[in-house]
């Protein structure tokens, strides 16, 4: 049981942290790679925002296995 806590604890916080940088990309607050087709497109903004928030969820979920 500890080795799925562990797996989604780090499903979910790698979600979190691309979920970020696609959030950073569509809103153009991170601008790499220069030549992406994210960059200021509030429709990976959105699909940042919603996939950062089903990783903490799933953070969440797995912090609360015993």
């Amino acid at each position: 049981m500890k080795f799925v806590r562990i797996g989604t604890l780090i499903l979910g916080a790698l979600a979190i942290i691309v979920g970020l940088l696609w959030l950073g990309q569509g809103t153009g607050l991170i601008l790499w790679p220069e030549n992406s087709f994210m960059l200021t497109d509030r429709t990976w903004a959105r699909n940042g925002l919603l996939l950062a928030a089903v990783g903490a969820i799933v953070c969440w979920l797995g912090s609360r296995l015993r």
